[in-house]
């Protein structure tokens, strides 16, 4: 197969490190976490403590200013380990750039360094019971209110992180009449008054990561709480249009390295498993298949590997990182199916890898924004509509 040249000798020790934090600190414990519905609080400390939160951040605020292939490696190998239900990507890589990226001085140093320490877990909610991929269809809103603050109501579903988050990205609408440009995003941490935590949503895959619903009845966010300042009072839908491309890269990143483990697993079963007495991997069928998902899972992998040099270029558009999310996605959900084909009537039983892998794997064809919205972007910088 291609050598991969994406990755520097220092990037290459930086994950043998993080594949030892895994074996240590991660793989003892996913599974009973997946029994629980959610990762124990602990690892974000420890991860915190061995510079593993916030990479990317500025020394500044405590991270280690390193360029996003860091963070490319953390998310392949969490992705290869089967450890779904680590929240470090969305943590690490969205909440922490909203702020350091759009947020006042005083936010950053308020919010960064508690994320990077892991003190801090952090969550966006975009998403509602109403309005999933339809951003500007969005119902809560945070009004402004005499003294400068502003009253937020409405409700979030579907948010990774939510039961454990310290500190939420709320995307409410400040102005409703003004449609998308009247989107804000405020920072509403845990415990103000009438932010509540709805139960641990029961999922079909993703079980060790706490995903949950978030109630805001007449919360009081502080008007130094707007994301920004005053002057990012509706900007909020434009922000989250400048983050999207890197947030969809990630679905494709995961979505690769899951695939090449499910490949790596399934090889490594049929060598083992015999059939009518020989083993499954001596039977063409077997052997075609495989040789078909390894070659499409490469040519994934070249894609995603330049994808990931335009982002560190800021470089990657909207409709490429689509393309990456959607394509990535599908073969991923592709490559599940086939791979538990070989395993028989074991590809069903919950203690082999593969299965948790086939059933973590068909949410990623949903959020970052469904494939038939990718399709839509592609499409649109095609210069093509349907309107």
């Amino acid at each position: 197969m291609i050598e991969r040249s994406l990755f520097s000798p220092e990037q290459d020790a930086f994950r043998d490190s993080f594949r030892r934090f895994m074996d240590k600190e991660i793989a003892p414990f996913h599974e009973a976490w997946e029994e629980q519905g959610y990762v124990d609080r602990a690892v974000w400390r420890k991860a915190g403590e061995n510079g593993f939160l916030c990479m990317t951040l500025a020394e500044a605020f405590g991270g280690a200013g390193v360029d996003k292939l860091f963070s490319v490696i953390q998310m392949e190998e969490l992705a290869r380990g089967g450890f779904t239900g680590i929240g470090f990507g969305l943590h690490s890589e969205i909440v922490a750039p909203y702020i350091a990226h759009y947020g006042s001085e005083e936010q950053k140093q308020k919010y960064l360094p508690k994320l990077v320490s892991g003190e801090w877990i952090g969550a966006i909610a975009m998403s509602e019971p109403a309005a999933g991929s339809d951003l500007q269809g969005l119902k809560t809103t945070a009004i402004e209110q005499p003294d400068g603050s502003y009253l937020l109501n409405g409700s979030k579903t579907f948010i990774t992180n939510g039961w454990h988050a310290d500190l939420v990205i709320v995307v409410a609408k400040t102005d409703p009449s003004a449609g998308a440009k009247g989107t804000s995003l405020l920072l509403v941490e845990n415990g103000m008054p009438g932010f509540q935590k709805g139960k641990r949503l029961k999922k079909l895959g993703l079980k060790a990561q706490d995903t949950s619903e978030l109630f805001f009845d007449n919360v009081r966010v502080p008007a130094d709480h707007l994301l920004g300042g005053k002057a990012f009072e509706g900007r909020g839908f434009i922000c989250l249009m400048e983050q999207l491309p890197w947030e969809r890269l990630q679905i494709a990143i995961t979505a690769v390295a899951a695939a090449q483990a499910a490949i790596d697993w399934t090889v490594a079963y049929v060598k083992e498993r015999k059939v009518f007495g020989q083993p499954v991997g001596n039977y063409q069928h077997t052997r075609y298949t495989l040789a078909e998902l390894q070659t499409q899972v490469q040519v994934a992998r070249v894609f995603v590997d330049k994808c990931c040099e335009l982002i560190c270029r800021n470089q990657l558009d909207t409709e490429t990182a689509s393309m990456a999310k959607y394509w990535c996605s599908d073969l991923q959900c592709k490559v599940m199916d086939e791979c538990l084909q070989l395993h028989g009537g074991y590809g069903y039983m919950w203690e082999y890898p593969i299965t948790r892998a086939f059933a973590d794997a068909r949410v990623q064809r949903i959020y970052g924004g469904t494939n038939e919205i990718m399709k839509e972007v592609i499409s649109r910088g095609m210069g093509l509509s349907g309107r």
